[in-house]
C-alpha cells in the first residue's frame, strides 16, 4: 500500500503510478490528526482497537472506514518498518537484525520489493508498505466495581508485607521486584495490588513468558475477582479481540499491545524464552501506558538484578519464607565421578544408585534432572532393569503432560526429567536430585528453582536434594548460598519457626 500526503492528511493509495505516493515506511513525518468529537466512530472498532497495534489484515471493515476514523482524530497510522541510524527496525517487535528481514514482490500493493520483518510474522506481516493502526480516540467505558476481590485467604506475615508494596507500587505507578522463594505463594500477593488498580479504573495485565502458567493463572484470577472480565491470551486463544479490565497473556501476545496497560505484572521474569529473547521486553514495555506500575516477580533474579537490589538502585521486597514456616531444604553436594563414562557403558555412579534405592525401597517418589535428552534416555534404560515403572519426559516428549498427571497419581515411582520441570509443577512429597550438576545448563536460577520443586507442601514440607557432580561450580555454590541467605533472612524476620 502506497499513502499520499496532502494537506496534512495521509490518504492511503492501491496504485503506485498515482504521482507523489509513497510507501509508509518512506514518509517523513506521519501526521496525527486532532479529535473530530462531533463525529460518530465505532464502538466495534474502538474495542478492538484501544491498547492495541493491529494491521489492516486484522481488522474486519473496509479501508474507506479506516480512513474515515483517521481523518476524525480515532485512529493513527504509524510505520511497521521504520529507520534507525541506517538500520531498519520492526516498529511492532523491535527486530534490529538484519538477517531477520527479508523482501518480497508485493503484488497486492503493486511494490516490486517490500521489506519485512520475520522476527514476528506468526502475528502477521509487518512490511514497509503497511501500516500499524492504534485507538487515539476515547477509552471504552468501564464499569467501576468497588471491591472486586472475593477471596477468604489469608496472607502470611511475609506475604502481607510484599501485598503492601505491591499495592503502594501501583497505586504510585512506581516499579517493584518482588523475590520471593519457591513455593513462597507470589499469585495470593498480588490479589491486593490488583484490585486497588482494578477499582479506581486501571487496565491490569499479568504476562508470563510460558503458555501453561497462563492457563494455570486464568481459572485463578477470575474465581478471586468474578465479577471483572478477564482476557485469557496464548496462541489460538478464542480471547484475542476481548476488551477486558484485567488480562493475563503470555509475553508473546504483548506484541499486539500499544500503550495499553495502567499496571503490568511480569511473572517468572527470569524464565525462557523471555531472557533470551530483546522483543519479549521492547513487547513489554510497548503495551505500558506512559505513567504505569510495573511489577516483577521471580525467586531467582539475575546476578545483575541481585547486584542493584543490594546497591539500592532497584526498589525491591523480598518473601524469603515459605507460608508452611519451616527454612527452604538446602541442597548438599556429592561427588559421583566420570558420571557421562559410566553411562556409556551403562552404568551409573554407585553413589547414584544408592540415592535412589533409599527412596524407592521407602515408596518416596523422586525426581532425577540431567542435563541431556540423550543422557536421559541412557539412564532410564539402566535403572529400568531395576525399577520397569520409572518414566522420562523432556520437552520434545508428546505425552508430557500425562507423565506429570501420573506422577501426581503417584502412578510413577520416579522420572527422569530434563530442565523441562524445574519450574511450574509440583508434587506434594519428593526427593529431588542433579546428576551432573556441573553442566553448564543448571545456572544458578535452574539450581534453585530445582531445588524449590522440595518441601513444597504443608504436610510434608521438608525433603532431600542433591546435587551430583563430576566438580563443584559457581552456580552450585551461588544457588546454596541463596538458599542459605534467604533461610537466614526469614529467621531474622520471625517467619519460619523450626
Amino acid at each position: 500500500m502506497r499513502f499520499s500526503l496532502k494537506n496534512n492528511i495521509l490518504t492511503p493509495i492501491l496504485n503506485k503510478e498515482t504521482p507523489d505516493s509513497l510507501p509508509i515506511s518512506l514518509i517523513e513525518a506521519i501526521p496525527a490528526l486532532p479529535l473530530n468529537e462531533s463525529s460518530h466512530f465505532n464502538y466495534e472498532l474502538q474495542r478492538l482497537l484501544h491498547g492495541k497495534q493491529l494491521l489492516l489484515d486484522d481488522l474486519p471493515y473496509p479501508l474507506e472506514e479506516i480512513q474515515s476514523h483517521y481523518e476524525n482524530g480515532y485512529i493513527h497510522y504509524r510505520k511497521g518498518i521504520i529507520k534507525e541510524k541506517n538500520k531498519i527496525v520492526c516498529a511492532r517487535c523491535g527486530n534490529k537484525d538484519s538477517s531477520l528481514f527479508a523482501s518480497f514482490p508485493c503484488a497486492r500493493f503493486g511494490e516490486d520489493e517490500c521489506t519485512y520483518c520475520r522476527k514476528c510474522i506468526m502475528m502477521g506481516r509487518v512490511s514497509a508498505c503497511t501500516p500499524l493502526i492504534s485507538w487515539a480516540g476515547p477509552e471504552p467505558l468501564q464499569e467501576l466495581t468497588e471491591n472486586p476481590l472475593v477471596w477468604n485467604g489469608a496472607l502470611s506475615p511475609g506475604q502481607q508485607h510484599a501485598s503492601d508494596q505491591v499495592k503502594q507500587n501501583v497505586v504510585e505507578n512506581k516499579e517493584l521486584l518482588v523475590w520471593a522463594v519457591c513455593g513462597a505463594g507470589k499469585t495470593e500477593v498480588l490479589f491486593e495490588g490488583i484490585s486497588t488498580a482494578l477499582a479506581s479504573g486501571k487496565r491490569v495485565c499479568i504476562a508470563t513468558p510460558r503458555t501453561d502458567v497462563v492457563l494455570e493463572l486464568g481459572p485463578r484470577l477470575k474465581a478471586v475477582f468474578p465479577g471483572i472480565q478477564v482476557a485469557v491470551l496464548y496462541g489460538g486463544s478464542e480471547d484475542r479481540h476481548l476488551q477486558a479490565p484485567l488480562t493475563i497473556a503470555t509475553t508473546h501476545q504483548l506484541l499486539r499491545f500499544y500503550k495499553a496497560f495502567d499496571t503490568v505484572i511480569l511473572d517468572e521474569v527470569d524464565a525462557f524464552p523471555y531472557t533470551a529473547d530483546e522483543s519479549l521486553h521492547y513487547a513489554v514495555r510497548q503495551s505500558r501506558k506512559y505513567i504505569s506500575s510495573m511489577i516483577y516477580l521471580t525467586a531467582t533474579p539475575s546476578q545483575k538484578w541481585q547486584n542493584e537490589c543490594r546497591s539500592g538502585k532497584r526498589d525491591f521486597v523480598t518473601i524469603p519464607a515459605r507460608y508452611h514456616r519451616h527454612p527452604l531444604p538446602v541442597p548438599s553436594f556429592k561427588w559421583c565421578g566420570n558420571w557421562e563414562k559410566l553411562l556409556k557403558k551403562e552404568k551409573l555412579p554407585p553413589v547414584v544408585t544408592q540415592w535412589i534405592k533409599k527412596r524407592l525401597d521407602n515408596q518416596k517418589q523422586c525426581l532425577l534432572f540431567l542435563p541431556k535428552i540423550d543422557k536421559m534416555g541412557k539412564a532410564l534404560t539402566v535403572l529400568r532393569k531395576s525399577y520397569p515403572k520409572i518414566q522420562a519426559v523432556h520437552s520434545e516428549d508428546p505425552d508430557r503432560k500425562g507423565k506429570v498427571q501420573m506422577m501426581r497419581n503417584k502412578e510413577i515411582p520416579m522420572l527422569l526429567t530434563t530442565t523441562i520441570l524445574e519450574r511450574g509443577v509440583t508434587f506434594p512429597n519428593i526427593d529431588v536430585a542433579v546428576i551432573g550438576s556441573e553442566d553448564r545448563i543448571f545456572t544458578e536460577s535452574a539450581l534453585v528453582q530445582i531445588a524449590g520443586r522440595v518441601g513444597r507442601s504443608f504436610d510434608h514440607p521438608k525433603g532431600d536434594i542433591t546435587f551430583f557432580h563430576y566438580g563443584k561450580t559457581e552456580s552450585m555454590v551461588k544457588a546454596q548460598k541463596q538458599i542459605l541467605n534467604m533461610n537466614s533472612e526469614a529467621k531474622k524476620k520471625g517467619l519460619i519457626d523450626y
